[in-house]
């Protein structure tokens, strides 16, 4: 283990500051699906314990003070350890199972649990259309490390309805005017579109589903939060394969 330099805990605050492409990744289980992922690029792993609680590359460990440890986290009660890394871009776009639309999500907490569902539930790829970053750390932290092991693409509105039409997704909208989710039945490859938070899925996607769903309610409940609703969903049509 080494220790850490002025200089170089400085240059961490300030990419800390200018790089959002950067992760601090301030969780011990986290970390430790990180280092295991591939897609993961770590840069060093800082601690202010003695020894890490878990197998690390040692010129790579910078040994630091409990203060600097609180100063790069985002948590306000860290593990003291952190993880320094780059999550790289999944190039490839072309799903191979269901697949997850996120539509303008900007809570990294619903996206968060919507990729963990998504993993659990089989479906593999997930569209971040202009919705918050997958490096957000609460999203990484409601993800539980799901986020590193997902096949999450970065794709802007008009590259993802563009990539939809060529492709001939069959994509279903999820609105709480659509049919009932628990009397759908499909044997197609679907993506399950969730919209914005207060807003729902916007024109130019609802425009290009071919069915929309929703969760059947008692009266007084206009709709569910957009994890929890999600999550239904995708189980609701992969329980087959269960």
């Amino acid at each position: 283990m080494l220790a850490a330099s002025k200089s170089f805990i400085s240059n961490l605050k300030k990419q800390k500051r200018e790089n959002d492409a950067l992760l601090f990744l301030d969780n011990v289980k986290i970390i430790r699906d990180a280092i295991t992922n591939k897609s993961i690029d770590i840069k060093c792993v800082l601690t202010s314990l003695d020894e890490l609680p878990f197998e690390f590359d040692e010129t790579k460990t910078f040994h630091v003070d409990t203060k600097t440890i609180e100063m790069l986290s985002d948590t306000k009660t860290p593990q003291k350890v952190l993880c320094v890394a780059y999550l790289s871009q999944y190039i490839e776009v072309l799903p191979k199972t269901n697949f997850l639309v996120l539509d303008h999500l900007q809570d990294p907490g619903n996206v968060g649990t919507l990729i963990r569902s998504a993993k659990a539930s089989g479906f593999e790829t997930i569209y971040l259309v202009d919705s918050v970053r997958k490096t957000n750390p609460k999203l990484i932290r409601s993800s539980v490390g799901a986020v590193f092991d997902s096949k999450v693409v970065e794709i802007s509105l008009t590259e993802f309805v563009k990539l939809a039409k060529k492709q001939k997704f069959n994509l279903l909208c999820c609105d709480m005017n659509g049919e009932n989710i628990f009397e759908f039945k499909t044997d197609k490859q679907v993506g399950v579109v969730i919209g914005n938070e207060g807003q729902g899925v916007c024109d130019e996607i609802s425009s290009i589903c071919y069915k929309t769903l929703k969760i059947p309610m008692k009266s007084g409940i206009e709709s569910l939060n957009a994890g929890v609703s999600g999550s239904i969903i995708m189980y609701e049509i992969n329980k087959k394969a269960f």
